[in-house]
């Protein structure tokens, strides 16, 4: 029985350097220090500022900040956020576009529920906005879901997505970004299967891990060098007594961010030192390049314990979609039965987290889909993160999609059949 102090303890640890920062920063900042001539005292007070600021980033879930886009006609268009179908582990947002005209493109966009919000495509969204009527897929921290809501694990989470395609209708294309990839072949092959007019016109696959186990990274390392009942006992906790899902197993935010920052650890102390001196000498801002990144990138969910286990085991253990074995409720998602659904896959070349060859072996695995209706793109220099939200994706990345979905639009090829 896994105690909820230990999950209290991690919201402890938060609380308390947050109040450590935030004590440093109001002591060194007073005015008593004014004429001080010690460079400690400012770099002091700066070292507080980023270090309450960084804690207590970790604790929000951060807003879209997306509220206008620019129409064709020149002119910039409020932008609403409807929530088109509310269930308890995730939504369905609709970013509606107030007084532009219809937009064919109907897109979904298939945010990763890895330890971060939705909010981390922010820039993808923002991008596709003003070519595209956009949903997206909005998922909810753990920690605040009761336990009388029930279970949620990789078949649930590819029945969600059966649901989402369902409702928005065959026209729909479908751009899933890194860990939801493989289960949104999954939910494809589970529509191909059961409603197969309701499957999406296209499928886009943006570096996701459709076989682990083509490309070794350190993530498919651990994931193969650790038992499945290590992790439950060392990286499951229950969740405490502060929030609405108490008594809930969860994988912590808190310990998924430890994860992340080790793999890159020379990289993000520097840039804390950085920004620490920046804010020192007066040349940071509240919305600079730092803050923008680590406002969104500290701001972390906890993943239910049945998904997080049952995504290592299944998907990168068992590699049950790369075998063409999965299965939801009994029912096997066979991926030999899409034939009508376009399907792009992109990787980029430097990304340590699903290495190239990870995501394209998806095209190999449709065998009963035409050549001429896959497509793959590996973009140079590009990392994990740049693949979706940086200048490979915006500059490169982002068209090619574009051209995908209106080439492939099930309506367009019905005209060219006819």
């Amino acid at each position: 029985m896994k105690p909820m102090a230990t999950y209290d303890l991690m919201e402890s640890a938060r609380i308390t350097n947050e109040w450590f920062g935030s004590t440093a920063k109001a002591m060194f900042s007073h005015p008593a220090f004014g004429l001080s001539l010690n460079p400690m005292v400012r770099l002091t007070a700066a070292w507080g500022e980023v270090t309450e600021r960084s804690f207590s980033r970790m604790a929000m879930k951060p807003d879209w900040q997306i509220d206008t886009v620019v129409g064709e006609d020149g002119r910039d268009h409020l932008v609403e956020m409807e929530t088109v179908i509310a269930a308890p582990f995730g939504d369905l947002l609709h970013f509606s576009v107030q007084g532009r005209e219809d937009v064919e493109r109907k897109v979904l966009l298939v945010a990763p529920m890895s330890g971060h919000y939705a909010t981390l495509l922010r820039s993808t969204v923002a991008s596709l906005l003003p070519d595209c009527d956009l949903y997206v897929t909005d998922w909810h921290n753990a920690r605040d879901i009761p336990v009388s809501k029930g279970k949620f694990d990789v078949e649930d989470y590819t029945l969600y997505l059966v649901d989402f395609i369902r409702h928005m209708g065959p026209d729909t294309h479908v751009v899933a970004v890194c860990q939801p990839a493989p289960l949104a072949l999954a939910a494809t092959a589970y529509l191909a299967k059961h409603e197969p007019e309701a499957q999406p016109s296209t499928l886009t696959l943006i570096g996701g891990p459709i076989d682990p186990g083509a490309a070794p990274t350190e993530v498919t390392d651990f994931g193969a060098s650790v038992t499945m009942g290590q992790l439950e006992q060392h990286v499951i906790q229950r969740v405490g007594y502060k929030f609405a899902g108490a008594g809930r197993l969860v994988y912590p935010g808190l310990q998924q961010l430890t994860s992340f920052i080790a793999m890159n650890a020379d990289t993000h102390a520097k840039a804390f030192f950085n920004q620490v001196v920046n804010v020192a000498r007066g040349t940071a801002s509240d919305h600079d390049r730092h803050n923008k990144f680590y406002d969104e990138y500290l701001a972390v969910m906890d993943m239910t314990a049945e998904f997080y286990l049952s995504t290592v085991e299944r998907v990168f253990k068992e590699r049950e979609i790369a075998k063409n074995v999965f299965t939801v409720n009994g029912e096997h998602c066979d991926i030999d039965a899409i034939h009508d659904v376009a399907v792009m896959t992109v990787e980029g070349a430097n990304d340590d987290i699903s290495a190239p060859g990870q995501c394209v072996a998806a095209l190999e695995m449709l065998k009963g889909l035409p050549d001429d209706m896959k497509a793959e793109h590996l973009e140079p220099g590009a990392g994990h993160y740049g693949i979706f939200a940086g200048r490979s994706w915006r500059n490169n990345i982002r068209p090619l999609v574009l051209d995908f979905t209106k080439k492939n639009a099930r309506s367009n090829r019905r005209s060219k059949a006819a």
